[in-house]
């Protein structure tokens, strides 16, 4: 039986954005085995009948020394395990464990969700994180984009051939999962943010936005928050500043869920001010399928969640005032030209986000990956 390996910086991602590939590689008859920091989800990761294997990943960390032993990790995990073909995850994965497995003959299929701020930046750091992915990309099996600016980026720096590459719309929304729950109309208009606490996903927008939008209309409107905070990362918002945001009245903090669709449900519009490089983001696809309208920025990967004026608005990246215009737009309109808007959003999503199209895409790369 040919062992399929998984692996990503967090089990918490496996389980959260994978299950369901895990569960369709284990259906297809392949041994499947995760790799990554253990945490509380690895013994889900286990129920579900994987295998699992620690690795020590530093996730935000810029640390060479910790990335060395990273990747010596995977190379002794992959001498003694022997994989047929490995699915990476997240970004050091991308690299240190296609490196790892070129060594054992594993065939590699990378997905490529977002750059972050590798080609944002032009110190150290990102230079490196650029040469490390031109070493390491051209030897994988296939690389799955996200969205067509990150493909065209890679094109650019000439980081990986394009005949491996593909395009897969994120990771998908599990629509039978994520269905469409309207919200109710008891005068209360309710944003909710959904992401990890960084300021790169425009979360001091969001809350200035909040604190302007709060003074003018009082406790007609609501804004959320919801992901984890105080996070591994130069961007990281800190669990002091989330308090003084609280204590303020500005913002509900409603810390992490693993039942993220009950929250959506609960709320009008769903908004994410991110002017990160993202893929395309997992929240936005769910509250798609949930049937929300949504404000975004024109930025990379989230662009593709919404046709502007139609499913929700485009606001400049990095641009308060005009978050504030897109949330008042949102706010002003009646309730039920939200819940017209969150239709179109569902019909988005069904025909271009399900996320049985990723999982057949990863289905097939195996299989031609073992051919």
């Amino acid at each position: 039986m040919n062992c399929i390996i998984i692996t990503a910086n967090t089990s918490w991602y496996l389980y959260n954005f994978r299950k369901n590939t895990i569960k369709s590689l284990l259906k297809a008859g392949y041994a499947v085995t995760t790799v990554a920091p253990t945490d509380v989800y690895s013994t889900k990761l286990k129920e579900l009948g994987a295998q699992h294997h620690h690795i020590d990943i530093d996730q935000g960390g810029t640390n060479p020394i910790r990335d060395i032993l990273t990747f010596i990790g995977f190379v002794n995990l992959y001498r003694k395990i022997r994989p047929a073909v490995v699915l990476n995850f997240t970004p050091k994965n991308n690299i240190y464990s296609t490196l790892a497995a070129t060594l054992f003959g594993a065939k590699s299929i990378n997905n490529i969700a977002g750059l972050g701020m590798v080609f944002i930046n032009e110190n150290l750091t990102a230079k490196l994180a650029r040469f490390l992915y031109k070493i390491s990309q051209p030897k994988a099996h296939t690389i799955f984009f996200q969205n067509e600016d990150d493909k065209a980026l890679f094109a650019k720096h000439n980081l990986a051939p394009l005949e491996i590459t593909d395009r897969v719309p994120g990771s998908g929304a599990d629509l039978s999962r994520f269905v469409v729950s309207p919200s109710q109309d008891d005068g209360t208009v309710r944003f909710l943010l959904i992401a990890r606490m960084l300021y790169d996903k425009g979360i001091g927008h969001y809350v200035e936005a909040a604190r302007e939008l709060k003074a003018q209309y009082g406790d007609s409107v609501e804004f959320r928050l919801l992901g984890f905070l105080d996070v591994n990362n130069p961007s990281a918002v800190s669990k002091q500043d989330m308090q003084s945001w609280v204590d303020e009245g500005i913002v509900n903090y409603l810390g992490t869920s693993d039942s993220v669709e009950k929250e959506i449900s609960q709320v009008d519009c769903m908004v994410l001010p991110s002017f990160y490089r993202e893929g395309v983001p997992k929240s936005l696809l769910e509250a798609c399928a949930v049937g929300k309208p949504i404000v975004t920025t024109d930025n990379v990967g989230c662009r593709e969640v919404v046709d502007d004026g139609i499913n929700g608005y485009l606001c400049k990246p990095r641009s308060t005032p005009s978050l504030v215009d897109k949330l008042e737009l949102m706010l002003t309109h009646s309730h039920e030209q939200r819940l017209e808007m969150g239709l179109h959003s569902r019909f988005k999503a069904e025909n271009e986000f399900d996320e049985k199209i990723v999982i057949n895409k990863y289905i097939q790369a195996v299989k031609s990956a073992l051919s």
